[in-house]
């Protein structure tokens, strides 16, 4: 046993294990960790974790984006001026509505992407601006969801993004206001696979 635990670089592990009122003794063999296996850092332990870690650290790059400034701007554009010069540069279709919310997420220093925004819209009104959920919990607690990202009155009002019309069925103000709820909560909407 001592010339294979060499040979192989493994080091033994017993454990006792009663069944039935019988002791039996289980041998396992583990290899050693090399030294530099030892400095990786450790991995999450769930995918709820590894969600998290994922969701931290696009927080905090999104942080960081958001304090650099790209060298030859002189001032920041404010959010009006990027709703009235998007919603002409971009169009008052869904890929507009987008682009525009888009250029104020990164305004406000909101992360999130366009194929994140244009997945959870498809999936949550299939491009409708008027849709308006009358049938789930929400609905028969009297505050149905609501416009392109489906969110509810008081999760809107909550998380509006100042200089955004303060319409829910608006879809800049809707996909704003959903996104900066999604970073709040999740990290990003780029997180956001299902129902939120």
């Amino acid at each position: 046993m001592t010339a294979i635990r060499r040979a192989l670089n493994l080091r033994t592990t017993t454990a006792a294990i009663a069944t039935t009122g019988a002791a039996a003794i289980a041998l396992t063999l583990v290899p050693q960790a090399h030294a530099d296996e030892q400095a990786k850092p450790a991995q999450p332990a769930t995918a709820a974790a590894a969600v998290a870690t994922q969701a931290d650290h696009l927080a905090a790059k999104a942080k960081s984006a958001a304090k650099t400034k790209p060298s030859g701007e002189t001032k920041a554009m404010s959010v009006a001026d990027i709703q009235k010069n998007g919603v002409k540069k971009y169009g008052n279709r869904l890929d507009g509505w987008i682009r525009t919310s888009l250029d104020i997420m990164h305004a406000k220093g909101i992360p999130g992407s366009y194929k994140g925004l244009h997945s959870n819209i498809m999936r949550e009104s299939s491009g409708n601006p008027r849709a308006i959920n009358n049938w789930d919990v929400n609905a028969r607690a009297g505050v149905p969801s609501k416009g392109l990202l489906q969110i509810i009155k008081p999760t809107f009002e909550r998380f509006h993004v100042a200089g955004t019309k303060n319409d829910q069925y608006d879809p800049v103000a809707n996909i704003v206001a959903s996104a900066n709820y999604a970073a709040h909560r999740y990290g990003t909407i780029d997180l956001v696979h299902s129902a939120y």
